[in-house]
């Protein structure tokens, strides 16, 4: 039954979940893959391609609406800046490699874009990233399994753990990206705030100031 279901939409929801943001399916599909649910060739194909799509979607959106898309989140605004700053210094090195660094998997393609990145070279480099990614990271689930089978023996036996395991993991991910993403958004509106404060209470200030003056 798992099987049946993981072959009708498996692959489909392994291309959604890396085209937006997919370390942890991609993990999942991995492992899966090792328990032969699916096959591992199809697994980092597709990763490939949902990867590639999202990113030259972002890439193309930071270059049309880069600023506006960074200033609707302050966490993404501040992390925007950064990879800005780093993509002036090695942009070559970023564009294959932010895939690997965690969260920034959205805000980078889109301030590559707002860089100014030539689309054609962003359109081969994007390219062989998202295969070095899928390839690597397919790879090292596939390879987790035979470990924990090594360890464990019948990984069968345990398999329901182990993806209850990686699920938990994502959604624990999840949770703290969306924590930290409320905090800033918090903060920020705390500094908004205060200077709209200390111009209010000089403007209930002024008229003893002026009375003293009199």
């Amino acid at each position: 039954m798992l099987q049946q279901f993981l072959q009708d939409f498996g692959y489909f929801a392994l291309f959604l979940g890396t085209f937006f943001e997919g370390e942890t399916i991609l993990v999942l599909a991995g492992f899966l893959a090792f328990r032969g649910y699916m096959d591992i060739k199809l697994v980092c194909l597709v990763a490939f391609f949902g990867s590639y799509a999202g990113d030259q979607l972002w890439y193309f959106m930071g270059r049309r609406h880069g600023r506006r898309i960074l200033a609707r989140k302050p966490r993404w605004q501040a992390m925007g800046d950064r990879a800005l700053d780093h993509i002036r210094r090695h942009p070559d090195i970023w564009v294959l490699s932010f895939r690997f660094v965690y969260g920034l998997r959205t805000v980078m393609p889109v301030a590559i874009g707002l860089s100014g990145y030539p689309p054609r070279r962003y359109l081969l480099l994007n390219g062989l990233g998202a295969a070095i990614w899928a390839i690597a990271l397919g790879a090292a689930a596939y390879h987790f399994g035979a470990i924990l089978e090594g360890l464990l023996g019948n990984v069968k036996r345990y398999e329901l753990w182990v993806l209850g395991g990686l699920v938990g993991l994502g959604v624990l991910l999840w949770l703290r990206r969306r924590f930290r993403a409320l905090r800033a958004e918090r903060k920020a509106a705390d500094q908004a705030q205060a200077p709209q404060a200390e111009k209010a209470i000089d403007h209930e200030q002024e008229p003893g100031q002026r009375r003293d003056h009199r």
